[in-house]
């Protein structure tokens, strides 16, 4: 019989503990929504090292091709 009353009253403080943690976590702030991804860009290829970049970081060529870096452009131009 002892051993019953131990067995409830232990039952109880279980359920009591675990109570106060479910309402504690329900008082706590919701995390922060994510950021929505980027939109996607145009990629495109350098001639020369074939190197594929985002078309708004791209060099313009004199005859309108797309290069990584000055350094390509003026290469393609010799």
């Amino acid at each position: 019989m002892k051993f019953l009353v131990l067995l409830g009253i232990l039952l109880v403080a279980y359920l009591i503990w675990r109570h106060s943690r479910v309402e504690r976590r329900d008082d706590e702030a919701p995390p922060p929504k994510q950021q929505p991804a980027a939109a996607p860009q145009d990629m495109v290829s350098c001639p020369i090292c074939s190197v594929h970049l985002p078309r708004g970081d791209a060099v313009a060529g004199a005859d309108g091709r797309l290069f990584c870096s000055q350094e390509h452009r003026l290469t393609a131009g010799q």
